[in-house]
């Protein structure tokens, strides 16, 4: 009985699918024109190369000053350090910084290092965080022959998804972060009907693949989905001399 239910069922299905395209008056085209389209047209975009950004993107970060963040703190100017080497370090104790302009989905590239003379063990080894939307962290962190929890390891979202692989170089080199980031939607009620999500490709490596993002990245506790719009990238000060270069967005219309 049970096998003659299934085989019956497949029929019902496949009878439903074909009555569905008969009823649609779709037939198969048998000119290849049928199924080319010429419009919308792209548009075109310069590539990134080694000193310069994508020609649509908006520049975050190219070594020359901190007027586009600003102290989370504070809202006032960012006091991070400037480096001769064109690269911004985080300064212990100054705290977070953001960007003055929010954002909502979008293409975020960066590069990051951890001190070349590094301390610490676990979580306090090169720690830092990059924030999409001032709540959702992906992990800055030296693995290097340091062990925590896999969670919070570099390239997780933290306390959410494992990353794929551990692509770290060597302590006081340069990584990359190439991060694809659509939003979460929410009702009128301020209900979530759509979580967002993020690929994460660290120097190259796919390590977060379409994840979704359960809601914000908690040290304790679970998750939480208060109803928001765009918002700021957010960089962590977690007490270790991070630096980071080379920073750009493009928004995902």
């Amino acid at each position: 009985m049970k096998k003659t239910h299934i085989f019956i069922t497949i029929c019902l299905f496949g009878s439903m699918y074909t009555r569905g395209q008969e009823k649609q008056g779709e037939k198969e085209p048998t000119k290849p024109e049928e199924t080319e389209f010429y419009e919308p047209v792209p548009p075109v975009v310069t590539p990134a190369s080694e000193n310069s950004a994508p020609s649509d993107a908006i520049v975050l970060f190219d070594g020359k000053d901190l007027d586009q963040w600003v102290s989370t703190k504070t809202s006032s100017k960012a006091s991070w350090t400037l480096n001769r080497d064109g690269s911004m370090s985080v300064k212990p104790g100054a705290g977070d910084i953001q960007t003055k302009k929010s954002f909502g989905d979008v293409q975020l590239h960066l590069e990051w290092k951890s001190p070349e003379k590094i301390k610490g063990d676990g979580q306090n080894r090169g720690n830092s965080g990059v924030f999409l939307q001032d709540r959702y962290e992906i992990q800055v962190l030296d693995n290097n022959d340091n062990d925590t929890y896999v969670n919070g390891q570099v390239g997780a979202v933290y306390k959410q998804h494992v990353p794929l692989a551990k692509a770290s170089v060597k302590t006081g080199e340069w990584n990359t972060y190439d991060i694809i980031y659509h939003g979460p939607e929410f009702d009128e009620a301020g209900n979530k009907t759509k979580p967002a999500t993020v690929t994460v490709l660290h120097n190259g490596i796919l390590v977060q693949d379409h994840v979704a993002i359960k809601g914000t990245t908690e040290y304790i506790g679970w998750p939480k989905n208060e109803p928001h719009g765009e918002g700021p990238v957010r960089l962590q000060d977690h007490g270790s001399e991070v630096s980071y270069r080379n920073i750009w967005i493009r928004e995902l219309r």
